[in-house]
Order: C-alpha cells, then structure tokens, then sequence
C-alpha cells in the first residue's frame, strides 16, 4: 500500500522545540526563553478581557472594526488599510500563501526569524538565506540574491534573535533594489522598544509604495503573547489579498477587546520600555563580565556567544539553568550552537540568571 506523504519541503520545517524539558513537573519556572513583557499585559488590557468573557457565546466581528479603529488612532492610520490576524505569524504565512507558490523563491536574512522560512515551505516556495554582516543585515546582499523569481522579501526589524536593526535609509535602499514585483514585508514587531532617530517602523514606506506591507505584534510590548493578536498595515490591493485567504475569526472576542484596550494605554507601554532600558543595559555589562559575547540589542532580549569549550558548551549551560528553574533559548535552530537568547525579565529573575550563569562560566 503507498502511503500518503506530505508535499515536498514540509519534512524540511523544524517542528517549534520550546525550551522547557519535556518531562516538566508543573515547576513555577523563571522563563527568559520567550520573549515576553515582563510586566505582563496593562490593566486596561485585563479589564476589557474579562468583560469581554460573557460574549465568548458569540462569534468575533469579522472585520475586527474596534480593533482596526483602535490601532489606527494610535498610529495615524487608514483603518481600511489593516488587517488582524491570530499573532503576527499567522499574517507572515497568509502573505506568503497569497503571494508565492511552487516556482517561486522567498528571500530572507540569514539570522531571520525562521518563521519567514517557514512560510515558504509551507507554500512550496523556495527560501532563499542571504548572509548576514556580524549579525546584522546585509541589504546589498540580499538585493544581489533578488530576481525574476522572488514573490516576497521578508526583513525583520529589528530582527529575533540578533536584537540588531538597519536604519531606515537602509530599508529604502533595500526597497529600491528589489524587483518592481517583489513584495517587502516589514517585521515590525519589536518596533515599540526602539527609539531611535534613525529607525523608522516602516509606515512611511508603506504609504509611499504600493509593495511594502509592515507586519506588527500584540505579543512583545502590549504583553498579549497568550491571546494571539497581530497586524498588518499595507496598500489596499495587499490587504484586499490577506482579507481573501485570512480566517474571518483568527481572533477572538477577548483578543480584539484586550488588544483595542492595551494599544491605547500609553502608561503601560512607557513602563515597560523604561524597565527594559534600566535592565538591558544591566544584563549586558553583567554577562560581559562573565566572559560571554553579547551583542548589543534594541530589543527585549539578547544574544549571547559562548566560548568554545569541550566541557562547557550551550548544553551544559542549559542543563546548569534548568536545574535551577531557569529557562533561556538555544539558537542551534538559527546555525549558533554557541549562541542562546536571553529575555530581559523582572529585577529577581535577572540576578537569579547572572548568578547561576556565574556558577558555571564566571
């Protein structure tokens, strides 16, 4: 009998490995593998869910209106020019599945997000890595692997888990050397935590093209990572092709209320950036001293190279803070097998880490 096999490329995804063992006790673990605000979600954001609990009988408005009209308030948006979906992942494969398909080639950046690779497989689309500059994005780089092939070019910016950023002129000289028919899509969703003069989100290049589309997400500074919210603001024509293949109901009733309510609460948003400006730079200096490679980050997170050592690789530093109760990411998925991702977190977490990575490494 000839089983049913899956099309090709789909063996080639990585099925999505968490960083807590598998042989998990229920342990109130301090998790600084995944990067969420610390803080948690605003108490606007809490209040609008729980009231929005006696509507879960109801389906969720499907053209998400009083969250579109929430974040086009925030931002100084067309409403009609944003579309929801469930987390900014879901809205990264929506763009791909309407744009490339078998055929087609996906350029992305060698340490990028892997979910942009992951979107081409899913479509049949080939992924094409360009490589990167110490970590950073190498614009003419990708530009040289561009061609009559490449449907979309996905840029995270700042990009998961390098934490590193191009400024803005580099965006649009990366936009400018593209093919006409190759769609730009900005990965924004770290934009919140950058303040910078030279960085720009990607809304002024969205409105002064007709192939750039700027994803956001509801999971890093508004602290909604559990309700899976994100968003996406492009030219009409790109919308009008998410609205075609997206799910009418990929975000609930409670995810539209507490995503409307945490966008418009500014003290939350101003909170949790100054925690992470007092304690990124902290955690820095401290690990640097610990001998670890630290790249400088204008997320909520950073990367971290570890020595070469037989002895004392990423394994044996992951085992040491596990049985500690701590959880950091290993970047093996990203080709660093020296490399782990460490998310800021409250002040006892951060010295609760720095002392047990002192244990072994200091």
């Amino acid at each position: 009998m000839e089983f049913l096999s899956p099309r090709p490329g789909i063996s080639h995804i990585r099925p999505y490995q968490p960083a807590k063992p598998s042989d998990d006790d229920g342990r109130a673990w301090i998790d600084l593998s995944l990067t969420v605000n610390p803080l948690g979600p605003s108490p606007a954001a809490l209040h609008a869910y729980r009231h929005a609990a006696s509507r879960i009988h109801h389906y969720p408005d499907s053209r998400q209106t009083a969250l579109r009209r929430a974040i086009a308030r925030r931002y100084d948006l067309d409403d009609s020019r944003i579309v929801c979906g469930g987390g900014s992942d879901d809205l990264l494969q929506l763009l791909c599945q309407a744009y490339a398909g078998p055929g087609d080639e996906v350029l992305c950046h060698e340490h990028g997000y892997r979910g942009f690779i992951k979107a081409a497989r899913l479509t049949g689309a080939t992924p094409i890595v360009a490589a990167e500059r110490d970590m950073v994005v190498d614009v003419e780089a990708m530009i040289e692997l561009s061609g009559n092939k490449t449907r979309l070019c996905y840029l995270a910016n700042p990009n998961n888990p390098t934490g590193t950023y191009i400024p803005a002129d580099a965006v649009q000289r990366l936009r400018a050397g593209l093919p006409p028919h190759t769609l730009l899509v900005l990965d924004s969703a770290y934009a919140e935590y950058i303040r910078r003069d030279n960085y720009a989100d990607g809304v002024d290049l969205v409105e002064g093209s007709d192939n750039v589309v700027m994803v956001r997400s509801f999971s890093k500074m508004h602290g909604l990572a559990g309700l899976r919210v994100g968003w996406a603001y492009g030219p009409r024509t790109v919308i009008d092709a998410l609205e075609h293949v997206r799910s009418p109901f990929a975000v609930s009733v409670p995810a539209q209320a507490a995503a409307a309510a945490a966008i418009t609460d500014a003290e939350h948003e101003n909170a949790t950036y100054d925690h992470n400006a007092a304690w990124l730079p902290w955690l820095t200096q401290e690990l640097e001293q610990l001998g670890l490679r630290v790249y400088p980050s204008v997320c909520n997170f950073l990367l971290v190279r570890v020595a070469p050592d037989p002895s004392l690789g990423v394994p044996q530093i992951l085992d040491h803070l596990a049985r500690r109760g701590i959880l950091v990411k290993s970047c093996v998925e990203y080709g660093m097998a020296d490399g782990l991702r460490i998310t800021v977190g409250l002040e006892e977490e951060n010295r609760a880490l720095v002392t047990a990575l002192g244990e072994v490494v200091g």
